[in-house]
Parts: C-alpha cells; sequence; structure tokens
C-alpha cells in the first residue's frame, strides 16, 4: 500500500455523495425508503424518484430510475470542492491516458463520467441544486432518520489496482484486511472526509456495488428502524444486524430494497484525519473485523451484490475467501 498516497493531489474530492440505482417499482422503492427507513423524498417524477438525508442540503444523494429487469447501479458519486477541481481531475485522467466524458445531470452542476480501473462507474461534480434545510425539522424524523450518505463498498476482482487509482487523489488508507501471512491486499477502507472509509474495495467478482451506507444519529435509531421494519411486514428486508463492525467500529444494520440493492445504517464509526496514523492491519480470516460481537456474516452477504449497468463483471486474482457463517459453523 505504500507509494500509493498522494497528501496533495491536483484535485480536491471531498466526500462520498451519491448513488444512482435502478428500480422496477418507484412507489415500493418510495414505500421502503421513506416509509420503512425514514428519508426524505426531495422529488419524483414518472421516471424516477430523488431522495436525500434529513441532514443533507443538496437536492439528492439516492436517486431510483424506474427500469424493468433486474435492478442494477448505474454510477455512484462522489463530490469535489470546486468547478476548478473538475478541470484539474479532467487534466489528470488525460495525463494518464483515462478516459472520460461530460455529462448534462439533472439537479447537478457540470458532472465529470469516468470508470476506475477496476471498472467502476463515477460521476463527479461540484454543485447540486439546493434543498430545503430539515436538519431541525424533528416533527419529520420517522424510524431510523437517516441523517447522510457516508460510503461505498464495492466488491473488486483487483483490490491493489484500485488503490492506484484512488490514492493518487487524495484517498488515503485507513484499515485494511490481508490474506493471512501476506501482504496481499483483501480489502481496503479509503477515505477523504476524515472518517474510516468513504469508498471500500472487497475482493471479489467485480466491479459490484456491495452496499452504500448513511448514518444514524444514535444507536437506538438502528433498533427502532427494526422495530418498524418489523411492524410494516418488512422484516425480511433486514439481511445483517444489529451488530458492531471490528473494522470502522461501527454499529450497524443491513437492508436489501424491494430490487436487491444492499443499504447500511450506521453509527458511532471514529475520526481519522491524522496522516502519521499507520493503517490498521486485519488477518482475512479473523471474523472479528466484519463483527466484533462473534459470528460472521452469512455467505449471501459475502457474495451477493448490484452489478453496474453495462459492465461484466470479473472474477477475482486473488483465490481467498473469508470465513461465512455457515462455513464457521460447519467448525464447530
Amino acid at each position: 500500500m505504500k507509494g500509493y498516497e498522494t497528501l496533495r493531489p491536483a484535485a480536491n474530492i471531498t466526500r462520498a455523495s451519491h448513488v444512482v440505482l435502478t428500480a422496477n417499482d418507484l412507489g415500493a422503492s418510495r414505500e421502503f425508503y421513506s416509509g420503512v427507513l425514514g428519508m426524505v423524498v426531495t422529488e419524483q417524477t414518472p421516471s424516477a424518484l430523488y431522495m436525500r438525508g434529513l441532514e443533507e442540503r443538496s437536492h439528492h444523494s439516492l436517486v431510483l430510475k424506474r427500469a424493468p429487469g433486474q435492478g442494477r447501479c448505474e454510477r455512484i458519486g462522489l463530490r469535489v470542492l470546486s468547478e476548478d477541481d473538475l478541470d484539474a481531475l479532467s487534466e489528470h485522467f488525460t495525463a494518464n491516458d483515462i478516459r472520460f466524458d461530460w455529462a448534462q445531470v439533472p439537479h447537478q452542476g457540470r458532472t465529470l463520467h469516468v470508470s476506475d480501473t477496476v471498472g467502476t462507474p463515477l460521476e463527479l461534480c461540484a454543485s447540486m441544486d439546493e434543498a430545503e434545510n430539515l436538519l431541525q425539522r424533528f416533527d419529520l424524523y420517522r424510524s431510523a432518520s437517516p441523517q447522510r450518505i457516508d460510503h461505498f463498498q464495492i466488491a473488486a476482482q483487483n483490490v491493489e489496482r484500485a488503490m492506484r487509482f484512488y490514492m493518487p487523489l487524495g484517498f488515503r488508507l485507513t484499515e485494511y484486511t490481508a490474506k493471512d501471512g501476506t501482504d496481499e491486499i483483501w480489502g481496503a477502507w479509503l477515505a477523504r472526509k476524515g472518517n474510516p472509509h468513504d469508498i471500500v474495495f472487497a475482493n471479489g467478482r467485480g466491479p459490484r456495488l456491495h452496499h452504500f451506507a448513511y448514518t444514524v444519529r444514535e444507536t437506538h435509531e438502528l433498533i427502532h428502524v427494526c422495530d418498524v421494519a418489523s411492524a410494516l411486514g418488512q422484516a425480511a428486508r433486514m439481511e445483517r444486524g444489529p451488530g458492531r463492525h471490528g473494522i470502522g467500529n461501527a454499529l450497524f444494520v443491513y437492508f436489501r430494497d424491494p430490487d436487491g440493492h444492499r443499504i447500511e445504517l450506521f453509527t458511532s464509526h471514529y475520526q481519522a484525519i491524522d496522516v502519521d496514523v499507520e493503517p490498521m492491519r486485519w488477518d482475512l480470516s479473523n471474523t472479528r473485523r466484519t463483527h466484533l460481537w462473534g459470528l460472521p456474516a452469512t455467505a449471501r452477504w459475502f457474495f451477493e451484490a448490484t452489478e453496474f449497468a453495462g459492465v461484466e463483471p470479473a472474477e477475482p486474482e486473488m483465490q481467498a475467501d473469508p470465513v461465512t457463517l455457515e462455513r464457521f459453523l460447519a467448525t464447530q
């Protein structure tokens, strides 16, 4: 991992910004994200649903586009500080022979489209339309009351190849998982905004979107959303948790939406600002890295993910599987 870092990159990418997914039924999606989880609907058209968290002033952090068939992810979004940073990125990509395009996207300023070195489709923008400030509209808080989008996790066929794309752009490695007894990186947690991660890459068939994550204010909201989901007959959408991760230290619960997309709600992660702190290493066989309280996740959680539209996933180049719940119980 050493040698990839750039502490003063040519462009200032500030954070994970938004995700664009496809959905078969926007009504079912709205009922799940707003009615079950408690997110805010900014706008709905016949073909798209725009949503955000209670803390977010930008028009959207989640876009669902109506499309038949299996749910896909069109792009994940990153914000940059200014329009000048978009120009600097275009110069960086040109100098490194990375193809990119400029795009017109509703409710966003000038937007740059590019794919990273493992094929993840990205869009970067410096501005969005501004939405109503709901931070202190406590009368609107319900269920989990998600506050803001925080990070993405991507299944990648070659994690180190992905790192070589992001770290020269100012992303820092905070924690990583390595194949036992080696320095081969199985998973990398990369940060821009000063907490443990904005984007995570984990070894697997990819690229595919494993999950996107929103913060909540307090621990009890993770319990409350599970109660709400159960009361609404949506308990089957809870895939994992509540629990606590070893990596990142967060308390979490995972859901699957009506199209199978995975969303994490979490709280209690830590700051990762000082650059002289060494990244934390975890062995792949250490089940505490994904679940500090003991039992590992199921095979479904590790191996199922959303494909990107128009991108054919490749098999992982590293042959190393995590310890799943099924594998763990078989050894007891």
